[in-house]
């Protein structure tokens, strides 16, 4: 995720809701027996731009989470979220996952299979259309998500950049 665009953002300041896209139970074989231990993947954000995901692992369930959440809120990217949706169509890649991620109409709602339904939910994108190929693994999905999100640019900046006026950003 080596991106100019990503935004970090400071977690003190903001209300965060949480999202558990996965837990599994992981076992340990050791001469005494069998060690069970959970890692979860979770997905913090605050539905309007801001996003960040976490692993957690722990002998129990609970703290399992507990440490995702923070872990999330340790590494967090701001997304630029226009009328509910994003502002052009974006693809990621994170190891094995590919995605891509395209704005929709109105009404439309999160077209998104379940780890990436739970990061397009946290940021806040209301209607949004996205395809994952490649690995399902939710690990790799929620990073190539966030990584696709973190891509994004916003038609403010660029217009800024550019020194052009934003219409013919919408319509050059």
């Amino acid at each position: 995720m080596s991106n100019v665009n990503i935004k970090r953002v400071k977690s003190s300041e903001i209300e965060f809701k949480d999202r558990l896209v996965s837990i599994q139970r992981v076992t340990k074989v050791t001469k005494g027996g069998r060690t069970f231990s959970f890692s979860a993947i979770v997905v913090v954000g605050n539905e309007n731009g801001v996003v960040g995901h976490g692993l957690g692992k722990a002998k129990e369930v609970t703290s399992a989470i507990a440490k995702g959440i923070d872990d999330a809120k340790k590494n967090l990217v701001k997304v630029p979220v226009l009328k509910g949706t994003i502002p052009h169509e974006i693809t990621g890649k994170y190891s094995g996952a590919n995605v891509f991620i395209k704005p929709a109409a109105p009404g439309t709602g999160v077209i998104a299979g379940g780890a990436m339904r739970a990061v397009m939910e946290s940021v806040g994108i209301r209607d949004v259309l996205a395809k994952s190929k490649g690995s399902s693994n939710p690990h790799s999905v929620v990073k190539a998500t966030i990584d696709a999100l973190s891509k994004l640019r916003d038609p403010y900046t660029i217009s800024q950049l550019r020194g052009v006026d934003l219409n013919t950003v919408f319509n050059g």
